[in-house]
């Protein structure tokens, strides 16, 4: 890699993360006003669906429509959009975004004991230290009495853990199956349609549907800008990995959550108590030592998908 292509693709590494950690303060301001989570899904399926028709068109690729690609899509869709978010959109109006980032962060490690069991990873001493520094961090989140602004907090972080360990599954899923044939793009594209065709009835029956047709406010606007930023950061990490490497690239998790973190305090004036920033000190270590090595078999096990 030329100092020219190193460049550009830290510049672009900074510019995705930053994105991606912009979307759980932007979560936040989504439900803030009291929307629901399958309404909130269902949008934000359908805007990245029509994202990703848009980029399939100009990539002249379409989405193949088998029994497989259809089982794909729709495991993708449960375990990658709808369960996560659901729980990530119900924890997020009780905890800080701040901390949601710093949460996310553990799907890595999260994956990693997922793959040993799957058979996909071999044991590693370091990788395990990297577990043991993360089990760390969520201690330190736990326990302490100033640890969070308020205790009653304590009872949400369950919830909030979901969303991280369905990612590491949903990465475990692809490294062990695949994904019958269909490239990063067609999945995304495909798992939103299935995804959006499954919240909305959902969202109807349940009375949390969204109408366009109200009055549109911050949490309206929020939820799109979050949608948008999410599809085009997802769809540049992917051609990330394909010109640096998959190694190179998940360095993002990094980058997501530390701008996480800092987006929070500048557009919603979080603070966080020294507990809550040596966990985070914590957990980016257990991050560090559990991430794979170019020598490592599963580059993407455990990719970072926010909501």
């Amino acid at each position: 890699m030329t100092r020219q292509a190193l460049a550009l693709n830290v510049g672009l590494l900074l510019l995705f993360g930053a994105g991606w950690g912009l979307t759980q303060p932007l979560t936040k301001i989504a439900v803030s006003t009291g929307h629901q989570p399958l309404g909130l899904i269902f949008w934000q399926l359908v805007i990245g669906a029509g994202v990703m028709a848009g980029v399939s068109v100009m990539r002249g690729r379409g989405l193949p429509v088998t029994r497989r690609t259809l089982a794909v899509c729709l495991i993708i869709a449960l375990v990658g959009t709808l369960v996560p978010n659901a729980a990530s959109y119900r924890a997020i109006t009780h905890l800080p975004a701040g901390l949601m980032s710093i949460l996310m962060s553990l799907i890595p490690m999260m994956a990693f004991p997922i793959a040993l069991g799957l058979g996909l990873e071999p044991f590693s001493s370091r990788r395990f230290g990297g577990l043991a520094a993360g089990l760390a961090g969520v201690l330190l989140l736990v326990l302490p009495e100033a640890s969070l602004p308020d205790r009653s907090m304590l009872a949400w972080l369950p919830l909030a853990l979901v969303a991280p360990l369905c990612y590491a599954v949903e990465g475990n899923y692809v490294a062990r199956w695949g994904t019958a044939g269909l490239d990063a793009i067609q999945v995304l594209f495909g798992a939103s349609l299935v995804g959006a065709a499954i919240a909305l009835p959902l969202a109807l029956t349940s009375g949390q549907f969204i109408s366009p047709l109200a009055p549109w406010g911050a949490p309206e606007w929020a939820l799109i800008a979050s949608s948008l930023i999410h599809v085009f950061a997802y769809a540049g990490y992917v051609w990330l990995v394909g010109q640096a490497g998959a190694v190179f690239a998940v360095q993002v998790s990094y980058v997501v959550t530390a701008t996480g973190v800092l987006w929070a305090m500048a557009l919603l004036g979080e603070s966080y108590s020294p507990y809550i920033w040596a966990a985070m000190g914590l957990i980016l270590l257990g991050v560090f030592l559990v991430q794979p090595r170019p020598k490592d078999g599963l580059a993407q096990t455990g990719t970072i998908r926010e909501t």
